[in-house]
C-alpha cells in the first residue's frame, strides 16, 4: 500500500486548517503557499472534504474554510480513506466479502489481514489533534 498524494496533502491541508484555526476562514491560496502545494490541486481536494462535510466553506473575499468538527474528531484513517478508498494491502481485502477463488488454500492471505489491522489501529487510533500536538513539538526550540 502506497498513499497518493492526494492522501498525503489531504492530511496536510487538514492540518494547517487545525494548525491555523484563528476562528477565520483560511484562504486556500494561504494554505497552498505554506505548504508549497498547487492551489488547483488544493482546490480539488478541498472540495471532496467539503462534500464529504469535514471542512465547511465560507464564500466571499474574506471567505475559505473551517474544520467542521474539532481536530480531535477526525482520524487520519477517516481522511486517508476518504481520499484512497481502501488502505488494504491487497485487492481481495478491499470488500467486505473477500470473493477470492484462492482464498482457501492462499497462505499468505493471514499476513496480509494481519498487515490490514495493523494499518488500520494506527491510522484509526491518531487524529489530526495528535498531529498538531507532533507538530508543536517539533517546532519548539528545545534549550538544554
Amino acid at each position: 500500500m502506497k498513499i497518493s498524494t492526494k492522501g498525503r496533502y489531504a492530511l496536510r491541508l487538514m492540518l494547517d486548517l487545525a494548525i491555523h484555526d484563528t476562528g477565520e476562514p483560511t484562504r486556500i491560496r494561504d494554505i497552498a503557499a505554506r505548504q508549497e502545494i498547487s492551489e488547483k490541486y488544493l482546490e480539488q481536494i478541498i472540495s471532496t472534504l467539503n462534500k464529504a462535510g469535514y471542512v465547511r466553506s465560507i464564500r466571499g473575499p474574506q471567505g475559505g474554510y473551517h474544520l467542521v468538527k474539532k481536530p480531535e474528531q477526525y482520524t487520519v484513517g477517516m481522511i486517508l480513506r476518504l481520499t484512497e478508498g481502501s488502505l488494504a494491502p491487497v485487492a481481495c481485502l478491499e470488500d467486505e466479502v473477500n470473493l477470492c477463488e484462492r482464498q482457501e488454500g492462499c497462505v499468505t492471505l493471514r499476513l496480509w489481514q494481519m498487515l490490514d489491522q495493523a494499518i488500520s489501529q494506527v491510522v484509526d487510533k491518531v487524529t489530526l489533534a495528535d498531529l498538531v500536538e507532533w507538530q508543536k513539538q517539533k517546532s519548539a526550540d528545545y534549550i538544554i
